[in-house]
């Protein structure tokens, strides 16, 4: 325990994480050090810009719409999507998604509530899965949309401690980016870095990188909450699975701001700590560039209903189970196989006044700013601000009245693959044929009527099935989609305590990781893949962890 400590804790990077871990660090009346490269602005991190939707079970809200959960279906999803298969790597991993989904089944809702946090009634089903009763997916709806999005998910702990800091608990030391773990005699005593100059740039903008100084800060325990490589698009082609995703994508949106950058995964694994998992990775096929980019190649994810006609980018259409919000990954891998890095969606307008929706607490102000009349308004979501903006705007989407003009419309976007008009047309045409019948042999049809019979998707979320050509449902809209970056599913292993673990499976003394930088815990929780509405779940867990094991051996 170093004698020139300047707190208890010092924790690197001021996201979600960190702000949960110093809530509970606070209460237990622990010194806290925060250092964070980007301004103040930024406080919150990747949680800030997040749509907010918590993965959640057996709930309240759940039970009054007459969903039947249980800790025992989750569970059995969760493994069911996870996969796991790695040893040593999942050997913590494991033993974290356990713990996470019994704390979903359990406090989770509860401890949220008590800070304030409350949670809209109607519940989304995402992830639906790829049609199997043993495959990944969510057998029901789990995803608890908070009210107030991300932001408010962040003010319900950084409230406090922007109060333990009048208090003089918590020091905020911004532009102050680590370098170097201080590790000595085997034990983590600190961190020193770099004092970037200052900057006025807004939240999620990219800032200098010029140097103003150097710095140290001594502590009892060093925390690292400093998120994933999302925002790397190098180090994310590095790590990319072509055995499991096929290629990397020759153009990639980002998901996240800039400075998500990966910087102390490698930190970490210098001073010991072991990195594992940095192949399991969460990015989305259903990216539009951001018309208005907050942060470098912006993009948002579109959140389509099940019914829109999915094609990649020779104009065939998507096989089963492969439509919108069922298998993400699954989905990612069939569009990087044509060897092209776009797909298409194309929407009646039927479709679009009740499907088309965007990730995202910028691109949902009647969510984050608590807005009813608002979200009535969203009930025909082409006059919605966000997304009528994106309608008119965005170099992703064009509307025409016919089907031909659609298809040239299509063309003049990417030159380099033009489609056949006659391929979309026999896609089109033969789905139509379908629709008209109350019985389908198209498994996707069959999916948007097995979804329609929840209530609330029916009334919200998703449109009558009709023929796409049925100009009482026109125009056509035509969404070009790309791969998007988002979050890092492995990171630094730990223990159920958050103690960062070294490869030979001993611990790194006084070292702890929470959040992304930890795979949301144990180097990778999620193992394959997400269920969605964990992330910033993840972030609450790990970080509560963290915060109490910490408070426990300092002080």
């Amino acid at each position: 325990m170093p004698d020139d400590a300047e707190a208890d804790v010092v924790i690197v990077g001021a996201g979600l994480a960190c702000l949960v871990a110093t809530y509970e660090l606070v209460r237990a009346g622990r010194r806290v050090v925060i250092v964070e490269q980007e301004n103040a602005a930024n406080l919150g991190g990747q949680a800030y810009w997040a749509e907010g939707g918590l993965f959640l079970v057996d709930t309240p809200e759940q039970r009054r719409l007459g969903i039947r959960d249980s800790h025992e279906l989750a569970l059995a999803d969760w493994h069911a999507s996870a996969r796991f298969d790695r040893d040593p790597e999942d050997r913590w991993a494991r033993r974290w998604a356990e713990s996470y989904v019994a704390f979903a089944a359990g406090e989770k809702r509860d401890y949220l509530r008590r800070l304030g946090l409350r949670f809209v009634p109607v519940v989304g089903w995402a992830e639906r899965g790829v049609g199997s009763a043993t495959g990944h997916g969510n057998s029901l709806p789990r995803f608890h949309y908070t009210w107030g999005s991300g932001p408010e998910i962040v003010r319900v702990f950084r409230d406090p401690v922007l109060a333990a800091a009048d208090r003089g608990l918590v020091t905020f030391r911004y532009r102050h980016r680590v370098d170097d773990l201080i590790i000595e005699g085997g034990r983590a005593t600190g961190v020193r870095g770099t004092v970037l100059a200052p900057s006025r740039e807004p939240r999620g903008r990219p800032s200098s990188r010029e140097k103003a100084g150097e710095f140290e800060v001594r502590a009892q325990a060093v925390l690292v909450t400093s998120g994933g490589m999302g925002g790397n698009a190098e180090m994310v082609r590095a790590h990319w699975p072509t055995d499991r995703l096929g290629p990397a994508p020759a153009s990639m949106l980002t998901g996240v701001p800039a400075h998500v950058d990966g910087r102390m995964l490698l930190i970490a694994e210098r001073a010991g700590a072991s990195v594992v998992n940095l192949d399991r990775m969460w990015n989305y096929s259903e990216g539009l560039r951001n018309w208005a980019p907050v942060w470098p190649g912006h993009g948002v994810r579109l959140l389509s209903g099940p019914s829109p006609v999915w094609l990649d980018a020779t104009g065939q259409r998507l096989p089963p189970p492969l439509f919108p919000g069922h298998a993400n990954l699954h989905t990612l891998r069939h569009i990087n196989l044509t060897r092209h890095a776009h797909s298409w969606v194309i929407m009646s307008r039927s479709m679009v006044d009740k499907e088309f929706e965007l990730s995202g607490s910028d691109q949902n102000p009647d969510l984050t700013g608590k807005n009813p009349l608002l979200m009535l308004l969203k009930s025909h979501k082409s006059m919605f601000g966000p997304i009528r903006a994106f309608l008119e705007h965005s170099p992703d989407v064009v509307t025409r009245d016919r089907l031909p003009s659609l298809v040239r419309a299509m063309n003049d976007l990417t030159p380099q693959a033009p489609m056949e008009y006659e391929r979309v047309e026999l896609e089109i045409m033969a789905r139509d044929r379908q629709v008209t019948h109350a019985y389908s042999k198209d498994a996707q049809l069959m999916s948007v009527r097995n979804a329609r019979a929840y209530l609330p998707e029916r009334l919200t979320r998703i449109a009558r099935p009709h023929r796409l050509l049925d100009p009482r449902h026109g125009p056509l809209t035509a969404a070009r989609l790309h791969p998007l970056t988002r979050k890092t599913l492995g990171g630094v292993q730990t223990t159920l305590g958050a103690e960062v673990v070294r490869s030979d499976g001993s611990v790194v003394p006084g070292l702890y990781a929470a959040g992304e930088a930890a795979g949301f815990g144990g180097g990778g929780l999620h193992g394959y893949n997400a269920l969605e509405g964990t992330f910033l779940g993840g972030c609450v867990f790990s970080g509560r962890i963290a915060g109490r094991e910490v408070a426990r051996v300092t002080g």
